[in-house]
C-alpha cells in the first residue's frame, strides 16, 4: 500500500505559515465550512473582526487552524481595519504571519480603497460628500505615519486626480502650500479638498494644521482655486475645517 503523503515543515513555510504539524488537526476544517456558511447566509455582519480576519487568512495558510492567529493579530492591531492597513513591517513581527498571509491582507486592503475611491470618482464629489468621507478613511484612517493627500477637482467638482503630496512622521508632515497650488494648475484644477491622518486617532485640528490651512487658502485664492475644506481622519472619527468653520 503506497504511504500517505507527508505535509513537511517545508511545505508550511512555502504557503507562509511558520507552524509545523502539531499544531495541525482536523478539527478546523468543519470550522472553515460553518464559518464560509454564515458568512453566505447572514453577511459581513454576523462575524466578528476575527471571524473576517480568519476568512482572510484561510487561502494564505490552507492546513492551519487560523483562530489563534486571527485573535492575535486583533488584539496586537485593535480592529479589522487597523490589521490590514498595518504595515507589511509590522505584520512580519508577528509569530506565525508569512508574506504569503501578509500579501493577502494587502489586497484587501488595496480593494477596499480601489471601492471607495470609484465611489468618489463616479460622481460629483460635493454631492456625495459621506463617499469622500468613507474614502478618505479607508485610504488614510489607519496609517502608522502622517500623510497630506490633495484632492483635485474639475469646475464641475469632479475628481481630477487623488494624489499624497507628502509623507511624515507619526506627528507631522511637511507641507508646501505653494507645491499644492502649483500642482492644482498643473492640472487644470479649479478646487482642492486637503486631507491628512492623525495616527494617534484623534482627528482634532491642531495649530499647527490651521495655520498650515491658512496659508494654502493664501496663495489659492488669488489665483481662482477654492478650498472646499480640510478633512483630518483618525480612527477616533474625522473632524472638517468648513464644519468647524475654520474655513
Amino acid at each position: 500500500m503506497p504511504a500517505h503523503p507527508v505535509w513537511t515543515m517545508a511545505d508550511e513555510e512555502q504557503s507562509g505559515d511558520r507552524v509545523g504539524l502539531s499544531e495541525a488537526s482536523p478539527h478546523y476544517h468543519g470550522h472553515r465550512d460553518r464559518l464560509r456558511a454564515r458568512f453566505r447566509e447572514a453577511g459581513s455582519d454576523a462575524l466578528t473582526d476575527y471571524e473576517l480576519l480568519e476568512l482572510v487568512l484561510f487561502r494564505a495558510l490552507p492546513r492551519r487552524d487560523v483562530k489563534p492567529l486571527a485573535k492575535a493579530l486583533i488584539a496586537r492591531f485593535g480592529s479589522f481595519a487597523e490589521v490590514i492597513a498595518a504595515p507589511p513591517r509590522r505584520l512580519g513581527e508577528v509569530p506565525g504571519l508569512g508574506e504569503s498571509a501578509i500579501t493577502d491582507l494587502k489586497i484587501v486592503q488595496a480593494a477596499a480603497q480601489r471601492i471607495a475611491r470609484g465611489e468618489v470618482k463616479r460622481r460629483t464629489v460635493l454631492s456625495s460628500w459621506s463617499s469622500v468621507l468613507d474614502y478618505c478613511r479607508t485610504a488614510m484612517a489607519f496609517a502608522d505615519k502622517e500623510q497630506f493627500r490633495v484632492l483635485f477637482l474639475d469646475k464641475r467638482n469632479q475628481l481630477i486626480a487623488d494624489e499624497v503630496q507628502q509623507t511624515g512622521t507619526v506627528d507631522h508632515t511637511p507641507v508646501y502650500p505653494r507645491e499644492v497650488v502649483k500642482r492644482a494648475l498643473e492640472l487644470s484644477a479649479t478646487a482642492v479638498i486637503l486631507v491628512h491622518n492623525h495616527p494617534s486617532g484623534d482627528p482634532t485640528p491642531s495649530r499647527a494644521d490651521i495655520q498650515m490651512t491658512q496659508a494654502i487658502l493664501d496663495v489659492a485664492k488669488p489665483l481662482g482655486i477654492a478650498v472646499h475644506d480640510h478633512i483630518i481622519v483618525g480612527k477616533d472619527g474625522h473632524a472638517s475645517f468648513k464644519g468647524l468653520r475654520l474655513i
